[in-house]
């Protein structure tokens, strides 16, 4: 017996990192699964390494379009007749510039995958669970939505907006058996990290990907990375019916970064 028996859950951007993560955490629990990704190709990879067969599906886009994050909630209805938990996770950061020098486009791109994607997708998982009333909506925000660095200001402004949205949807929802919550992950040497780490580096003006690791390491009390699998626990946790009094809630799993 698995914590999510015969749960379905839907992920964007599930074919690696923290999503996969979450994908492979779930279907371990006994969970059906539909993994969002922009890359077809990843994707059928991704599905013939989790081996789950039938229990797991693919759904190409990019979740940073409204069109991609609704198709992705509706596809997972249609594939398994029912939407239990949805995880929106996709994000990081996509310009690094500070607020004088950032462009609307810049601005654009960094509400559109971080803010809308997160709106988008838990608008239309609520859409479904509210005549069920039950369903857990799962949203990976950052321990940035609590804090703040310079250079960042499109990612920390999102993921603190992304924080409200989720207290304020919780209480929407709250006598319905539904839960909204969200995971703050601290620093995770990811795929989009290494991407995106030497310019965030620059533009923090610590000189390297290097020193920015070991920056973000140092101010936590574990003194390293954390890791997708800590983060996926935690997911695991919140989809179980062990968290069902558990909502508007804003889950560290940081190495203890976040002074309260």
């Amino acid at each position: 017996m698995g914590k999510l028996d015969g749960k379905v859950a839907c992920i964007t951007g599930g074919t690696r990192s923290i999503g996969r993560a979450m994908a492979d955490a779930f279907l371990g629990e006994g969970a059906m699964v539909v993994v969002n990704g922009r890359d077809p190709a990843k994707g059928a990879a991704c599905l013939q390494e989790m081996g789950a067969g039938d229990r797991a599906a693919f759904f190409p886009g990019d979740s940073s379009k409204q069109d991609v994050v609704e198709g992705l909630v509706d596809f997972t209805i249609e594939k398994f007749g029912r939407l239990d938990i949805c995880c929106l996770n996709s994000g990081g950061v996509q310009a690094t510039a500070p607020v004088f020098q950032m462009t609307d486009e810049e601005w654009e791109l960094e509400v559109d995958w971080n803010l809308n994607h997160v709106f988008w997708g838990m608008r239309r998982a609520l859409q479904h669970m509210i005549p069920r009333q039950s369903g857990r909506i799962i949203v990976t925000s950052s321990v940035e939505g609590k804090l703040g660095k310079p250079g960042l200001p499109g990612y920390v402004a999102t993921k603190h907006a992304v924080n409200g949205l989720v207290k304020s949807a919780a209480h929407e929802v709250g006598t319905l058996g539904i839960t909204v919550n969200a995971i703050l992950p601290g620093i995770i040497e990811t795929d989009i990290v290494r991407e995106t780490g030497p310019a965030s580096a620059q533009a923090m003006g610590v000189g390297s990907y290097e020193a920015l690791i070991d920056l973000f390491c140092s101010e936590s009390s574990i003194k390293r990375p954390n890791k997708v699998e800590e983060v996926a626990a935690v997911a695991v946790l919140m989809a179980s019916d062990a968290a069902k009094n558990m909502t508007g809630c804003l889950f560290p799993v940081d190495g203890g970064t976040l002074p309260y």
